[in-house]
């Protein structure tokens, strides 16, 4: 696999299409702050990382409204990839939705949402955006 990233992404994308309750992905130590941005946006419900094996999993538990069954992911988009690398400055840092949803950026201080790069006034290269 050359970008594991964008397989978390697609197996969250997949989850969510499939009507899933939980959705298990390879662990790693970027897609575990991906996954702690995405709870603490609200955009799931819970996780746990079990360390089983040499590389462990992360359980996701899918977020839906309760009455219309509809998920709180609308879209995730990978911007960033292994053959073109998408790269922001503070100054110019990307507006979802015209700031309704995040982009998620690995800086030098970790990894973070674009609202909180732009406070502590950092760039980094852009993951993905979620809404």
């Amino acid at each position: 696999m050359t970008d594991p990233i964008a397989d978390y992404l697609t197996r969250l994308r997949n989850a969510i299409q499939a009507k899933h309750r939980v959705v298990e992905i390879p662990a790693s130590n970027l897609k575990k702050d991906i996954t702690k941005i995405l709870f603490e946006k609200g955009y799931i419900l819970n996780y746990k990382f079990e360390e089983d094996g040499p590389q462990g999993t992360i359980k996701i538990a899918l977020k839906y409204n309760p009455q219309s069954k509809v998920n709180a992911i609308k879209s995730l988009t990978r911007v960033s990839t292994p053959g073109m690398r998408k790269y922001t400055g503070y100054r110019e840092m990307p507006r979802v939705i015209n700031g309704l949803g995040i982009a998620i950026i690995s800086t030098s201080k970790g990894v973070m949402t674009d609202k909180e790069a732009s406070e502590l006034k950092i760039g980094g290269e852009v993951l993905c955006y979620v809404y």
